[in-house]
């Protein structure tokens, strides 16, 4: 089992950043990717990005891509998203997932789940 607890969402201005926070706890830290995903009103959740158990591989979606960074300290069991640059559409809930059993961006591979953290950028 893995526990997870997002933090650090809020509203914020077009063009400015915020970092989000997910502590995990439960199983070894190191050993399992972890991504981060978001949902906008009415539309389905979407990946945003991933890390490996070793902090060394990351991936992101396109639209983030060199806004975003996503990076981890396995001795603090802490996952962060630094958003930069950040727009109107990116305005979401934010969640934070753990991939226990390989190294994918699709929801349904992700086993465990942070109850999320809102995200609103105002133009």
């Amino acid at each position: 089992q893995v526990q997870l607890v997002e933090s650090g969402g809020g509203l914020v201005q077009a063009g400015g950043s915020l970092r989000l926070s997910c502590l995990a706890s439960g199983r070894t830290f190191s050993s399992y990717a972890m991504g981060w995903f978001r949902q906008a009103p009415g539309k389905e959740r979407e990946f945003v990005s991933r890390i490996a158990g070793s902090g060394r591989i990351t991936s992101y979606a396109d639209s983030v891509k060199g806004r975003f960074t996503i990076s981890r300290d396995n001795a603090k069991n802490t996952v962060y998203l630094q958003m930069n640059s950040l727009k109107p559409e990116d305005t979401a809930v934010y969640y934070c997932a753990a991939d226990v059993k390989g190294w994918s961006t699709v929801t349904r591979a992700y086993d465990y789940w942070g109850q999320g953290t809102q995200v609103t950028v105002s133009s």
